[in-house]
């Protein structure tokens, strides 16, 4: 533990729809760096007053927010004001990251592969040339609907081609979308999802996914103990380095730094598909991110003080 990071603030909580994730994964960190010898405050957005962030005097802050003005960049701008160092990715890495859209447009631009699809609006969604266009164009596999900003699998509909219709995929683009968002409409890649975990833009071991009929939805990532896990993957070493040196020219495509974790597939050719980043990645139990480094030797209050050590301001 350096002096300069003894005091440190664990921003959790929030208002997304993520917080009740926020909230294990704060309360974890938090009792982590205390048992590493620093002086712990927690902080929620949502409830807390932010004259405490002014007056408390912090060396460094721990990002376990997810979502909505939490791992958009909101917070990261108001850090940057207070000169509040903190964990993860700046302000324009993380507003781009938490844009699954214009994720895939930088990372496409970069040559690495993400799935077909576009961005939906409700309204577009309510033109029926529109809906049967993207049937055609996409659906040939099923297709998945997702919202354009969330995380945790929330709002996500599989729809495998059996399933496919009109309506089913009017009714997931409006479910995803929300009130005011958009949803995005993707190819559906049937095939082994993995994660990879990025430490300091290194790539920790793939970790393999294995879900029940492939629901790894929010239920099966953080409530129940019916998904498993292998890490690492069981891939041969040349798919393992591809997978991880693929995320880490995604990682560095978007000029993150810090840490994050990316989402894959693997398509029934081998070939690879990157689907996303988080940039703030889950800390609870359950969370992968601590299974990955735990496989290097890094247990959970380790990792966390490890993160926290590459705090730095945008």
């Amino acid at each position: 533990m350096t002096e300069s990071k003894k005091r440190v603030v664990v921003f959790m909580g929030g208002i997304s729809a993520e917080r009740e994730v926020s909230l294990m994964s704060g309360q974890g960190v938090a009792a982590a760096l205390v048992e590493r010898g620093f002086d712990v405050t927690t902080f929620d957005p949502a409830t807390d007053a932010f004259e405490t962030l002014e007056d408390g005097k912090f060396d460094a802050a721990f990002i376990a927010l997810h979502g909505k003005l939490g791992e958009d960049g909101s917070v990261q701008g108001l850090l940057n004001c207070l000169g509040i160092p903190y964990t993860g990715p700046g302000v324009q890495a993380s507003a781009v990251a938490m844009d699954k859209e214009l994720t895939k447009l930088v990372w496409r631009a970069a040559g690495i592969p993400v799935p077909a699809g576009v961005r939906m609006t409700k309204r577009e969604a309510a033109d029926a040339a529109r809906i049967e266009r993207l049937i055609a164009d996409f659906g040939a596999e099923g297709l998945v609907v997702k919202p354009e900003r969330d995380g945790s699998s929330i709002g996500v509909t599989k729809l495998v081609k059996a399933a496919l219709s009109a309506e089913a995929l009017r009714e997931a683009i409006e479910l995803a979308a929300g009130e005011e968002g958009a949803a995005l409409v993707e190819e559906y890649v049937h095939g082994r999802e993995f994660t990879i975990a990025l430490l300091d833009g290194k790539a920790l071991p793939v970790i393999e996914i294995r879900a029940p009929e492939g629901a790894y939805d929010y239920q099966n990532k953080y409530f129940t103990n019916v998904t498993e896990y292998d890490c690492p993957a069981a891939l041969d070493a040349e798919k393992s380095a591809e997978l991880a040196a693929l995320s880490e020219r995604a990682f560095a495509a978007l000029g993150c730094r810090g840490w994050a974790r990316v989402d894959a597939l693997s398509r029934p050719d081998g070939s690879f598909v990157l689907l996303e980043i988080n940039t703030s990645p889950g800390m609870t139990p359950h969370s992968l991110v601590p299974m990955a480094a735990r496989a290097v030797g890094l247990d959970y209050p380790a990792l966390c003080e490890r993160v926290l050590s590459l705090a730095d301001l945008d």
